[in-house]
């Protein structure tokens, strides 16, 4: 089962500031015992959206928006993701994440669908072919 730990922006991530020296420390030394208990599959931050774009659907066009997003609560900086046995696991790995922001806040977490959670079709036949092409056969 893989989980995302979502980090919400703040203001501060918004605005580029970086964390302290000493959230970096926490941030490694949880990350490093992820790794060594096997269940690290990824983790980065993210730039501020005044860096990224947005692309809107209306039918089927499509246009971009650069960012900045006004809605900083909805915006995402940064995620680890890992994979455990169980959703209890990821609860208790969630518990000890760092607290990003040092003040009241949340992270989120949410579970990630795998292709046996859906029913078998070509379509989902061709997403287990790209997961072996890319060496995530499971």
């Amino acid at each position: 089962m893989r989980f995302m730990i979502i980090v919400k922006a703040t203001s501060d991530s918004e605005a580029g500031v970086m964390p302290e020296e000493s959230m970096f420390a926490e941030m490694a030394t949880y990350h490093e015992e992820l790794a060594r208990a096997g269940v690290l599959v990824a983790a980065d931050g993210l730039q501020p959206s005044s860096k990224g774009f947005r692309v809107e659907y209306k039918g089927n066009r499509r246009t971009v928006v650069d960012g900045p997003f006004a809605e900083t609560k909805e915006l995402i900086a940064g995620f680890t993701m890992i994979q455990v046995k169980s959703r209890e696991e990821a609860i208790e790995w969630a518990k000890r994440f760092p607290n990003p922001a040092g003040a009241d806040c949340h992270i989120e977490v949410r579970q990630v669908f795998e292709l046996e959670d859906f029913g078998e079709s070509p379509s989902i036949e061709r997403f287990r072919e790209l997961d072996q092409v890319q060496g995530k056969a499971k």
